[in-house]
């Protein structure tokens, strides 16, 4: 077999590059192809791949500054991709990547990140947040959104099997295409992260500090709980409006590196986590360092942080996003008749590990595969019978 690996835009080692990472484990004699590739070469060793075959966007000037405003471009460029060669495509996506043009004698496999969040059921969050709400710019940019998602449904129809990283998009993508989905949840390298039991009286969040994360509820409601203790961590452009809003009980750090994230998580009372994510890895994270999650009961959250009341449970859930919400959830944690235990949370974390993903998406491609050539078998000797 002859496979290839499709990827949208590879700029930095985020969450997707992650899963991309790992299918290069699977597969490493497979072909990566890409819209851009502007890696640095310390991001490139951390994927484990060699450079990648690209689109003609990567030479457009100004690429490599202003890629994602060449969005209007890449339906076209990902099609120019020539894959004829290969018996299987792979793609990762979560914008672009499952258009790839593939053959009747192709088997295409793609795990979604996400149907391309701004173009359907966030867009009007994408325009808020764009100052794209009123004006010629707005309803240029509706138009384009509108051509995406008629070229994003017609492309679906080229994928053979969908698997989603998590129960959350596999409904929106029986949602958007009206197909299903398997499940594989997406690889979070659990073994990076230290168990500690030993915990300090204080609450951790952490993200990029952008709107859609929410932090901004997580600094009000401290600020509201002022014998509760909040460390912050994290950059972003909400990082001047979060240390305004920030009270005496609130420390606000920024950036830090991984080593100082991963002690933090370690000695952290608990994280928390108010954004609705499609999957959401870094609670993952926080419980592999044996930490509780206090989580906005939305999206990947329900999957990833079990909130039942038994031995079993690593974290506590809250029903809307809102300061008030995440206060009461605090109070219900500090108030559990039996405290969450750091063992139950390393232990659910790590039915997530890298491992886990490397044999779940290798067994499925392999079953896929030997069933597409049985039905390509029998179509073409019903097509020979018929012919005679």
């Amino acid at each position: 077999m002859k496979i290839c690996i499709v990827h949208e835009w590879l700029v930095t080692y985020a969450g997707s590059e992650r899963v991309l990472s790992e299918l290069i484990k699977i597969y490493p004699t497979a072909d990566i192809f890409s819209v851009v590739d502007f890696l640095s070469d310390a991001d490139r060793a951390l994927l484990g791949a060699p450079r990648t075959r690209t689109s003609f966007i990567q030479k457009l000037p100004g690429a490599r500054k202003h890629y994602r405003s060449l969005l209007p471009l890449m339906p076209l460029a990902i099609e120019q991709l020539d894959l004829s060669a290969y018996d299987i495509v792979i793609s990762s996506s979560h914008a672009v990547a499952k258009g790839v043009l593939t053959g009747p004698d192709q088997l295409h496999i793609s795990y979604v990140h996400s149907p391309i969040r701004y173009a359907w059921d966030l867009q009007h969050q994408y325009l808020r947040e764009s100052n794209l709400q009123h004006g010629l710019k707005s309803w240029l940019a509706r138009w384009l959104l509108h051509k995406i998602r008629i070229w994003d449904y017609r492309t679906s129809a080229g994928v053979d099997f969908f698997v989603a990283n998590s129960r959350f998009i596999s409904r929106r993508i029986q949602k958007v295409y009206r197909r299903d989905a398997e499940v594989i949840h997406p690889p979070v390298d659990v073994d990076a992260f230290t168990l500690q039991r030993n915990k300090e009286d204080y609450y951790l969040a952490a993200s990029r500090l952008v709107p859609y994360k929410r932090m901004d509820l997580i600094v009000e409601a401290f600020s509201k709980m002022p014998k509760r203790r909040l460390v912050v961590i994290g950059d972003g452009p909400e990082l001047t409006r979060l240390q305004s809003m920030a009270t005496s009980n609130v420390t606000i750090l920024g950036y830090q590196s991984s080593e100082s994230l991963q002690s933090h998580m370690q000695r952290a009372k608990a994280f928390i986590f108010a954004a609705e994510e499609d999957f959401g890895i870094i609670p993952v994270e926080a419980q592999a360092c044996g930490t509780p999650v206090i989580a906005y009961g939305k999206g990947g959250s329900l999957e990833t942080v079990r909130a039942a009341p038994d031995s079993a449970r690593t974290g506590i859930l809250f029903g809307e996003q809102s300061a008030d919400s995440i206060i009461a959830a605090v109070e219900r944690f500090e108030s559990l008749p039996v405290p969450i235990t750091a063992d139950a949370c390393r232990v659910h974390a790590e039915s997530f590990s890298a491992a886990r993903f490397r044999l779940a998406f290798g067994s499925l491609v392999e079953r896929r595969w030997l069933q597409f050539q049985r039905t390509t078998c029998n179509n073409q000797e019903g097509h020979i019978l018929d012919e005679r």
